[in-house]
């Protein structure tokens, strides 16, 4: 069986429940190129009230539904309940969050020739954007 290639997750929060699905034809578009394959996708919220709601793809608005499936998402439950309370408990009241796993396939090559090579991964890390544009504006500032 051939090894799987890195694989990154993200929680995004929409609040005021307001996801209406307009990532999956972004994601569609990563899927369709080979980039990466979607594992698993799974959705959390809050009422108003406070109260902790998950809902599964076949719950979501049929156009939503209709998007992700489109963009490929496989569900293969990876998220278990533990996962999907820590990351409602983050969650401000009357607002949801997709969390979402997927593999690097444009990386798989290099990840299997690192471990061919007997190397092992030490840190890796994504810079978030504000920090890299600000890195960015303030390079071309002093240009």
């Amino acid at each position: 069986m051939a090894e799987i290639g890195p694989v990154d997750y993200m929680i995004v929060a929409f609040p005021g429940n307001k996801f209406r699905g307009e990532i999956a034809p972004a994601l569609a578009d990563l899927v369709d190129a080979g980039t990466i394959r979607i594992i698993d996708l799974a959705f959390v919220g809050k009422t108003a009230e406070g109260e902790t709601i998950f809902f599964e793809l076949n719950e979501l608005d049929p156009d939503v539904q209709a998007a992700f499936e489109q963009a490929g998402v496989e569900i293969n439950g990876l998220f278990n309940e533990e996962d999907l309370q820590a990351a409602a408990e983050e969650l401000e009241p009357n607002s949801s969050a997709a969390l979402l796993v997927w593999e690097n396939l444009w990386a798989a090559r290099v990840a299997q020739a690192i471990r061919d090579a007997g190397g092992e991964l030490l840190d890796f890390e994504r810079l978030p954007h504000e920090v890299v544009q600000a890195a960015r504006d303030a390079a071309l500032a002093n240009a």
